[in-house]
């Protein structure tokens, strides 16, 4: 009777098939990234989808009383870990004489996108103005997770200028923690706040404690272990397994560290990240560790499969039953909804500003930069982060969503909108942007004249038209 040894839980089977899919990319992630020009969040994406409660039901991690709290540390640690790591690959001092177009993309192009996608929730889903807004605050920043995925380790990267892949790259690591500003001002609109209170708080806690102490602690954390690390190296106290498990170690430090003091997690993660190789050492000790790749594998990979399996599919069509509460969510109305803030969140405010941001110098990189702003985990955060802050008026997420009838009309109605929205939005820019790669590929490919045409998988390698490549670019 062997047959009753055998235990296919739900658990074991989901150990199984995910590590099934992780070796199978493995084994041919060359071949998918540089020929294929696919990337893991779409692929991981749909493997969850199809493990999860709507397909096989085999990975259901509601069930397994994985609620809105496992979800807001777990996006909280795989997006800490990945801007860290966009704080460590930026070459050697570069935030300084870049910071001009970091200002406008985090200030302006944020900003504008913030309204603008505000004003579509308002007039597509009726929603009113101050649940508009806090939607659109957890849209407003660039996934630095599904940035990675596309921007490195890929034959399709190296066709984009470098100055273009570092500007968003740096973006995408900052930008998730510029936008808490965003989330609690529409916060603080929608709880009706007085204006000298909402403002007292917003600059006091929001700007000069979260954010202002967040950037202070990371460069300090950064700053100290950088000394740390090269006495110990020094005085040949670190092996080498060390020198390298340093860097992740450090990560999840700054992120405890971070969540602990009630500041912007994301801020001293990428603080912390770029002062600890502001001298370039550790890229050169950890050249060809491949440590990134390693982490973009296992943690975004698999975050995006955990993602897959928790899609609210029978949430994309809601419409409450109380009279005063005009909002209206329609698969049908999201798609729109998608559609006009992929087109119109950051495309338009790019172009015009083309000639105050120095790195791009023509309208086709303006255009790219513009396109390239995925959202992705960070937004699924920042929607967490919101309902925590509507149901129990702090960052501490319940497991489960509050009942009808215990909240403020508006709190609740904004509370029971802001997942299937983000959710949907997430899942229509994780295969727009993640799919990116091979569009332009093929794009490319199928304009040319058929006798000048390379192989089509993996053919493709000189640059994109109308991008400018340097041989004297500089990784300053």
């Amino acid at each position: 009777m062997g047959w009753k040894q055998l235990e296919p839980s739900g658990p074991h089977l989901t150990y199984l098939l995910l590590s099934s899919f992780l070796i199978f990319y493995a084994l041919f992630s060359s071949f998918i990234r540089n020929r294929l020009h696919l990337s893991e969040p779409p692929l991981a994406t749909i493997v969850g989808i199809i493990l999860g409660p709507r397909g096989a039901n085999i990975f259901t991690p509601e069930k397994w009383g994985y609620g809105d709290d496992v979800v807001q540390e777990l996006t909280r640690v795989i997006v800490g870990i990945q801007c860290f790591d966009v704080g460590v690959e930026l070459p050697r001092k570069y935030l300084r004489p870049h910071l001009q177009s970091l200002m406008i993309l985090l200030g302006p192009v944020m900003t504008t996108g913030w309204l603008v996608v505000a004003a579509f929730l308002y007039l597509i889903l009726k929603t009113d103005i101050s649940t508009s807004l806090v939607i659109a605050a957890c849209l407003t920043p660039t996934d630095p997770v599904l940035a990675a995925s596309v921007l490195s380790n890929s034959q399709f990267s190296t066709r984009v200028p470098s100055r273009i892949r570092r500007l968003l790259s740096a973006e995408s690591g900052c930008n998730d923690g510029v936008a808490f500003p965003f989330l609690y001002a529409g916060l603080s609109i929608l709880t009706r706040a007085t204006f000298a209170s909402a403002a007292k708080k917003w600059i006091l806690i929001t700007i000069l404690w979260q954010c202002g102490l967040g950037i202070f602690v990371g460069i300090i954390i950064g700053h100290t272990a950088n000394k740390l690390l090269h006495y110990s190296d020094d005085k040949g106290y670190v092996g080498r397994p060390s020198y390298v498990a340093f860097y992740l170690l450090l990560a999840l430090f700054s992120v405890g560290v971070a969540s602990t003091l009630g500041v912007d997690d994301f801020l001293v993660a990428f603080s912390a990240g770029a002062a600890f190789s502001h001298d370039g050492v550790f890229a050169e000790a950890t050249e060809g560790s491949s440590l990134g790749n390693i982490i973009d594998l296992l943690l975004n990979s698999t975050m995006f499969v955990f993602f897959g399996s928790i899609i609210p599919w029978s949430d994309f069509n809601m419409k409450w039953p109380d009279p005063d509460v005009m909002a209206v969510v329609t698969p049908w109305r999201l798609f729109g909804l998608l559609v006009l803030i992929l087109l119109f969140r950051r495309i338009p405010a790019v172009l015009a500003l083309k000639g105050v941001i120095p790195e791009i110098y023509t309208w086709p990189e303006a255009f790219f930069v513009g396109h390239f702003g995925p959202m992705g985990v960070g937004a699924l955060f920042l929607a967490i982060e919101a309902r925590a802050q509507l149901e129990t008026d702090s960052s501490e997420a319940q497991p489960h969503p509050t009942p009808p009838g215990e909240l403020p009309a508006r709190n609740q109605t904004c509370m029971e909108m802001i997942w299937p929205v983000i959710c949907f939005i997430v899942l229509g820019s994780t295969m727009v942007h993640g799919l990116s790669t091979l569009f332009v590929s093929l794009w490319i490919h199928f304009r040319r004249h058929e006798t000048e045409r390379a192989p089509l998988m993996g053919g493709e390698t000189e640059n994109i038209g109308g991008m400018v490549h340097s041989d004297d670019e500089s990784d300053g």
